[in-house]
């Protein structure tokens, strides 16, 4: 059950998931896997759970180690179904830094596949080795095609490495996700 943590014009912000562990890092592999683990709360909205307007902000953060030149993407998902992808990103070299990821997105329509749609806008930043400066991207997305809320939605957030090495690695402490309106 969610928890009430403020009140907005009479509509509360929910507090919807909260990490409880690290995640198991991804490393070595140029499989798409989860960096999430488990918590309390929910990731789960059941059919038809969804309105318009229903806008989310989800946090990141964590430890991140890359080979130079190698490449890294991060993808929101529901099941199979891409709610925001942040595209193939170029990393510098990185030895035990922290990232953060940043997400919103709001429901635009609700409905079936085709007629449903959500905006996800996302920024994925790091520190690189070299002077320590922070560098990242930004992303947004639209998915008015697959996505559909006369079904379970189950929100993941993957990462795919572009190279399987043992220096390439990524893994979340923290992860929270809080409906904002």
């Amino acid at each position: 059950m969610a928890t009430s943590i403020a009140i907005k014009d009479s509509k509360p912000i929910l507090g919807l998931f909260a990490q409880t562990a690290a995640s198991t890092p991804v490393v070595n592999t140029t499989t798409e896997t989860t960096i999430l683990n488990g918590g309390v709360g929910t990731l789960s909205v059941p059919p038809n759970g969804f309105q318009v307007a229903d806008s989310f902000h989800a946090i990141l953060s964590g430890a991140l180690s890359a080979d130079n030149n190698n490449t890294l993407q991060i993808r929101v998902k529901s099941g199979a179904i891409i709610l925001g992808d942040s595209g193939i990103i170029t990393l510098p070299g990185i030895t035990a830094k922290f990232f953060d990821i940043n997400l919103n997105f709001t429901i635009r329509t609700i409905g079936a596949a085709g007629v449903a749609s959500i905006a996800t806008s996302g920024q994925f930043t790091y520190s690189k080795n070299a002077s320590n400066a922070f560098e990242g991207v930004d992303f947004f997305f639209i998915n008015n095609t697959t996505f559909d809320t006369t079904i379970a939605n189950a929100l993941d957030v993957t990462a795919e490495w572009g190279t399987a090495s043992l220096n390439n690695s990524i893994g979340t402490e923290i992860f929270v996700l809080n409906k904002i309106y």
